[in-house]
Parts: structure tokens; sequence; C-alpha cells
């Protein structure tokens, strides 16, 4: 059985716009422990695993079993995958000035929907 746990560990930290600090700070672990997660010289305890998918979203399963960087980038369209790359340049403006246009749209969406 293939384990993906330290590339997907990697990759799902980079794409959430966690630095190892930050992780290490919500799972109450040193820096160094992601470190080594990453690098394969060290695995979570099942506690952490179950921390880490609630964290990313992810079942522990898909978290250390599947290569989530493969399946993620075929399940993204172009706009998300142009968030994803540069969330980490956004300022708070323009995080602010984004989350309006979408809720603007969905308004106007929700709108028509009731209308028909």
């Amino acid at each position: 059985m293939d384990n993906y746990f330290n590339t997907n560990l990697k990759h799902l930290r980079i794409q959430n716009g966690l630095t190892q600090q930050e992780l290490a700070k919500k799972l109450n672990k040193d820096y160094s422990t992601i470190g080594k997660w990453e690098l394969g010289q060290r695995n979570p305890t099942t506690l952490d695993l179950l921390k880490l998918s609630d964290i990313f979203n992810v079942s522990e399963r898909d978290l250390v079993q599947k290569n989530l960087l493969y399946s993620t980038i075929e399940t993204v369209d172009e706009l998300e995958m142009l968030f994803i790359k540069n969330k980490n340049i956004l300022t708070d403006n323009d995080r602010i000035l984004i989350k309006t246009i979408i809720e603007q749209r969905k308004k106007e969406v929700d709108k028509e929907l009731l209308e028909k």
C-alpha cells in the first residue's frame, strides 16, 4: 500500500497558505515535527492524523493513501487554481472585495431563482 502522507501534508499545508510553524501551532506541536513528517522521517499519531484531516477537510484515509497532489489538480477549475496559487499575495482589502463580489453574485442568482 502506498503512503502519500508526507507529500500530501506539504501540499495541503502550502495550498492552505500555512507555514510549518503555523500548522504546528494549530496542533500544539513543535514546527520541527511538521518538517520531519513532511520529510518522512517521523509519522504522526492517530490523533494527529485526525486533527490534520479536520484542518484540511480530508479523510484520514485519503491523507495517507491517496495522492492528493494530482487528484486536487484534476478537480480544480481555472479560477480556483488561480486563487490557490496566489492567495498568499492578497491583501485584506483584496479578500473583502472578492468576498463582496461573490456575495453580490449569489444574491443575484438567488433572486433569479425566486422569480422563476
